[in-house]
């Protein structure tokens, strides 16, 4: 076999087996650790069994692409309104200038040289990697969860924005001038298929759900590649594209449909794609340097800790009013990876941002996503869901 098969089998057989080593050892770590540490291992680091070449960074970029296609599907018009939009957009702001303030000491010190990549990624939320947990765990309808999907939405396009617009090669006129072009383009995108859309191409799409035809996936596949590549003509982060893709497919979709859409989408995404990125990413990871040095890494966890989850503990402190439910929502927020790959991806490739920062960042990130879910589930162990339990404080201090 080729080197470029050799490599694909490789990564498909981590894929396989990590749900499996979880469900049979039970470990309660995420799948998205063990497939980072799966990538690590095998990749030119270590075993060197993996080689990432163009064709398998550009299945990696696609695996990115739908893992915010996800989150741009579930998330809840409930969430970004009201309160809860009003409370995520604040926390994400406030979340920025204490991570603007971090990195800039960060950069005095002479300890990194890129300010505004490092503030971006410490402000990032793992919205598409938490979402499923949630889901699993029937808290996607509760106020936790709309809360949490409010400030994730937050903590995963707040930083798209900022890549797009900060950390893009033209200036910040120009970089704000395309995200203009390309949001008016994506509301044409939204709108036609509302103008031209009958009964007739309705029935035809729900019937494509029993055929081998798979009319509206295929439609929604054409979407997502459609705005990946209009956002990369723009020069913004090709995420934005995905997100966005995501929104408007949730939005044209019936209840019906999208269910069914939705869980064809999720077999391709999480099936396939979105565990060969993280693969990928963890075979990028550039180890040598986190174990000569690991301080950095730890750094970057401990700033991540107060300005994503310190500032959203404090912030909820009235919608939230249980410590233990506040401190577990504000573990969660503090998760973060992809937004981080993204931004490390990016500063990497522009020769901004050295590789060992790049690679205390993402392992920054992979501590968050291993560390805070467990500790947060830990401090509401016993106690219910924490669905209920918040509904139940909610109602009562109403």
């Amino acid at each position: 076999m080729t080197r470029e098969f050799t490599s694909l089998v490789v990564i498909a057989a981590i894929a396989a087996f990590v749900p499996l080593l979880v469900g049979l050892l039970r470990i309660k770590v995420a799948e998205v650790v063990l497939l980072l540490a799966g990538g690590i291992i095998f990749g030119p680091y270590v075993l060197g069994w993996i080689s990432v070449d163009e064709s398998i960074s550009l299945l990696s970029e696609l695996g990115l692409g739908m893992l915010f296609f996800l989150a741009g599907m579930e998330l809840e018009r409930r969430a970004i309104t009201g309160t809860s939009g009003r409370l995520a957009a604040i926390g994400w702001f406030v979340s920025l200038i204490v991570a603007a303030v971090l990195a800039i000491v960060l950069t005095e010190t002479g300890r990194i040289h890129d300010t505004l990549g490092v503030a971006i990624a410490l402000t990032s939320t793992a919205l598409g990697t938490l979402l499923p947990s949630l889901r699993d765990r029937g808290e996607l309808n509760s106020r936790f969860g709309t809360l949490f999907m409010g400030a994730g939405a937050w903590g995963e396009f707040g930083p798209i924005i900022a890549i797009s617009v900060l950390l893009g090669t033209k200036s910040s006129f120009a970089a704000i001038l395309s995200l203009a072009v390309f949001a008016v383009l994506s509301l044409v995108v939204a709108w036609l298929p509302r103008r031209f859309s009958g009964d007739r191409v309705r029935a035809i799409l729900e019937r494509g759900h029993h055929t081998s035809s798979q009319t509206a996936l295929r439609f929604a596949i054409l979407l997502i590649i459609f705005l990946l590549a209009l956002a990369d003509v723009f020069g913004l982060d090709v995420v934005l594209g995905a997100f966005i893709a995501g929104v408007i497919v949730r939005q044209l979709s019936p209840p019906s449909t999208e269910s069914a859409l939705q869980v064809r989408i999720e077999a391709i995404g999480f099936g396939f794609l979105i565990p060969l990125f993280f693969v990928v990413s963890g075979a990028n990871l550039d180890v040598d340097s986190i174990v000569e040095n690991p301080l950095p890494m730890l750094r970057f966890f401990v700033y991540i800790l107060v300005a994503r989850g310190l500032v959203q503990y404090l912030l909820y402190r009235r919608e939230i009013p249980d410590r233990r439910e506040r401190g577990r929502f504000a573990l969660y927020v503090a998760t973060g990876l992809p937004i981080i790959v993204a931004v490390t991806q990016i500063e990497v490739d522009a020769g901004v941002m050295m590789e060992s920062t790049a690679a205390s960042l993402v392992g920054a990130g992979v501590l968050t996503v291993l560390v805070f879910p467990i500790v947060g589930n830990l401090l509401v162990r016993g106690r219910g869901t924490s669905s209920d339990a918040v509904q139940e404080r909610a109602a009562n201090t109403a």
